[in-house]
């Protein structure tokens, strides 16, 4: 087997990060596994890295460059020739790289294959896999249009992990970042992430700027990858505000000849004001908890914890 370099970008991940690496040491392809240190909590790093298999080689001291440099930075230092990109929230499924070696021997060059990425109740993700995002796909979701006729063409929205799954590799237009798998001269071949984008969006932007270099983007559905979200400490305010800024700058790189400028601003706006809303929303949700108040969520975990406390009491 061909050796495969794992690229870990870890930002205040927490425990589930050892938890994430274990799982790439269970994998024997792995020749060794890269782990861009953007900033962790003391000895998280450290208790990661320390036991049997694959050797972890820690990239630190660069602060917090975001997602896209920190995937860059473990590619230049990658000895394998493929590459695996994956979370440091994600754990990968006994076998599963050497089925994603598998079914990936029969491609075309240059070829670029992604993994069914599930809660971690076993349910599809959103973001496992997805159509190409234009301004109108943006701008549909953004609205709700597709509320109004779901299944018109026109109204189609951009994940597909609401529609049926295929049975076997299937070619999509976008993967996510979470976890993608490619030859390391494929990466090589685009220059690999735009460092222009921080933190999200840059997944998309590499699906589309791939599949423009004549490469193809393949969904695999047969390893399941389970994906923790939102595991780091990051202030979801500043995580909404880097992806909305790269999205919009997304559009304006990929599709300013395709749109009118009226139009792309239109998106640019709502877009802005989707922000706007859950800015104000956790501003008033903070509010009330520094008030005394606190705030109830799960309201139907509470009422099946009030249901099963009145099946005990009758027993």
């Amino acid at each position: 087997m061909p050796p495969v370099s794992a690229i870990v970008v870890s930002y205040f991940t927490g425990p589930v990060l050892a938890r994430s690496i274990a799982a790439l040491r269970a994998q024997p392809e792995i020749a060794e596994i890269i782990l861009i240190d953007n900033g962790n909590f003391p000895g998280d790093v450290e208790a990661a890295s320390a036991g049997d298999g694959a050797p972890v080689r820690v990239i630190a001291g660069q602060g917090n460059v975001g997602f896209a440099a920190g995937c860059n930075l473990g590619a230049k230092a990658a000895n394998g020739d493929y590459l695996l990109i994956i979370n440091p929230d994600a754990l990968a499924p006994p076998g599963g790289l050497a089925r994603l070696l598998s079914d990936s021997a029969a491609l075309q060059r240059p070829w670029l294959m992604g993994a069914k990425l599930v809660d971690p109740d076993g349910a599809e993700q959103q973001g496992s896999r997805r159509r190409v995002l234009t301004p109108w796909t943006a701008f549909v979701e953004a609205t709700r249009l597709y509320k109004l006729a779901p299944n018109h063409p026109y109204f189609r929205r951009f994940n597909l992990h609401t529609e049926e799954c295929p049975p076997d590799v299937t070619e999509v237009p976008t993967l996510s970042g979470a976890v993608m798998f490619l030859p390391k001269a494929d990466y090589e071949l685009i220059g690999g992430m735009d460092e222009h984008y921080f933190l999200h969006v840059e997944d998309v932007d590499f699906c589309l700027r791939f599949a423009k270099a004549g490469g193809d983007v393949w969904f695999n559905p047969h390893v399941a990858v389970t994906h923790y979200k939102s595991s780091s400490r990051a202030n979801p305010v500043k995580i909404e505000a880097r992806k909305t800024a790269g999205i919009i700058r997304y559009f304006h790189t990929h599709f300013s000849d395709a749109y009118p400028k009226p139009f792309l601003w239109l998106v640019d706006g709502a877009l802005w004001t989707l922000f706007g809303v859950l800015f104000v929303k956790r501003a008033i949700r903070k509010g009330l908890r520094l008030a005394g108040f606190r705030m109830r969520a799960g309201g139907r975990g509470l009422e099946r914890a009030r249901s099963l406390a009145r099946r005990q009491s009758e027993r």
